[in-house]
């Protein structure tokens, strides 16, 4: 007998191939696509564990794995200063819970500074977006909208008349409006002199570690520069507080906590200025011919060198043998009332950078290369034996004499003892120590406090 075909069974049979086709290829595609994001999960952990994850990495992994991996952020500040712009690309880390450490800096300069275009403001443009591009090269793409981009000017612009200083910031605000990172309003602006010193002191305090214990001893600031000299610290001592003059004390809030600093720039004492007036000069107003400048801290060796400068000094009747009591004498002139003591920079330690470092580095004092630590009563003895020496063993600067007295007043005036000990370095932990890196690390805690006020 001959078997009917069951019509039922062979229609099931077409549907049953297709549905389970669709259901083995649907099965395929979710474990293709959840083997993917195991494996991009671990690439951030990986990654997370070598370098720190990324702020975006939250959206890619689970809770639990985001609150293992490290915060990465950045940070691009210009300095703009008199004789050349520089670019500092900083790489900070944060592990959950602590506080940020930096991980890579890239670093590039060109010359001349911003001041140098002051009556072509727009050629000012092309330097500014060379270096931007260093800032892309050294940033992953992901990151660029987050990272904020400030430029700080030094002394260039503010030397410059304000409607040409004011021109010139108009002109890198439009490049950096332009850029892909994050620009705020306050993107370029000049800098004063106690916001170079407070960024200085975040930047020493930051490499050294003493911003991440809550109450571990900080370390104070000195920095001597061509036109102005800056000295911050963090007081201890309620009469340090109430006997700082007006316009010495500045507040400065960093993770989550308010430092009250002892913190002023001088003008004018930085050691080019203070150059200029122990002979006898103005700033801003250049000798004339016929002027005479009386200093006692150059040797009549050096007078070529002066005529050279459309300078000349006179030194009557005087012998190099007294040459360092003259010179320190004339100095103690010009630092008379103009620099405030205050007893407790005795019990803080301090670190002394730029011409600080450089006299002392050329003069045997500490290793050139490395740094190292003095007693401040190094430089007197420094001074006095240049200055003894003067005639017979000229020093390859003829300032020497000069810039190393000037240096031992200096730190006289600001209340340091012979035997008080200083360190002195261009670097700590083979990162510079300069103030952009505390200044970009502030501006960015301050954006995050925008963002998190509650934090």
């Amino acid at each position: 007998m001959r078997k009917i075909p069951n019509h039922g069974t062979m229609r099931m049979t077409k549907v049953a191939y297709p549905l389970g086709l669709c259901v083995g290829l649907f099965i395929y595609v979710a474990y293709i696509k959840w083997h993917r994001a195991s494996a991009a999960q671990a690439f951030f952990t990986i990654a997370g564990a070598a370098s720190g994850a990324r702020w975006t990495q939250q959206a890619f992994s689970s809770p639990d794995s985001a609150t293992r991996s490290h915060e990465v952020f950045y940070g691009i500040m210009f300095d703009a200063g008199s004789t050349g712009t520089r670019i500092h690309v900083f790489q900070f880390a944060r592990p959950p819970g602590e506080t940020p450490t930096l991980t890579h800096e890239t670093f590039k300069a060109l010359k001349p500074g911003l001041s140098a275009y002051a009556d072509d403001v727009e050629k000012s443009a092309q330097g500014i977006q060379e270096l931007l591009n260093v800032a892309k090269q050294h940033i992953p793409y992901d990151f660029w909208k987050a990272t904020p981009l400030v430029l700080k000017a030094t002394a260039g612009l503010r030397l410059l008349p304000g409607e040409k200083a004011q021109k010139l910031l108009q002109k890198v605000k439009e490049v950096f409006k332009a850029s892909p990172f994050l620009v705020g309003d306050d993107c370029v602006s000049i800098m004063n002199g106690t916001d170079e010193g407070v960024s200085a002191w975040i930047t020493v305090n930051f490499l050294t570690g003493s911003l991440k214990t809550p109450g571990s001893s900080s370390v104070g600031m000195l920095d001597l520069g061509g036109g102005s000299t800056q000295i911050t610290f963090l007081p201890r001592v309620e009469g340090t507080l109430q006997a700082s003059p007006p316009g010495h004390l500045t507040a400065l809030q960093m993770f989550n906590r308010t430092y009250k600093l002892y913190s002023y720039s001088y003008l004018g004492l930085g050691l080019m200025s203070a150059r200029l007036a122990i002979l006898g000069g103005v700033e801003g107003k250049p000798a004339e011919d016929d002027k005479e400048l009386v200093s006692p801290c150059l040797s009549p060796r050096f007078r070529g060198e002066w005529e050279h400068a459309e300078v000349t000094y006179k030194i009557s009747g005087q012998k190099a043998v007294g040459l360092y009591e003259l010179c320190a004498s004339r100095v103690s002139e010009i630092l008379r009332n103009k620099v405030h003591k205050t007893e407790e920079v005795q019990h803080v330690d301090f670190y002394a950078f730029s011409y600080y470092y450089d006299l002392a580095a050329g003069f045997g004092l500490i290793d050139a290369e490395k740094g190292g630590s003095l007693v401040v009563g190094d430089f007197e003895t420094a001074a006095k034996y240049v200055c003894r020496t003067l005639e017979t063993q000229p020093p390859s600067s003829p300032f020497a004499c000069m810039d190393l007295t000037y240096i031992s007043r200096l730190l006289h005036e600001f209340g340091f003892p012979r035997d008080k000990v200083l360190k002195l370095a261009r670097k700590i932990d083979n990162v510079e120590t300069s103030w952009a890196l505390g200044a970009i690390f502030h501006y960015i805690d301050s954006l995050k406090r925008q963002k998190t006020p509650a934090l």
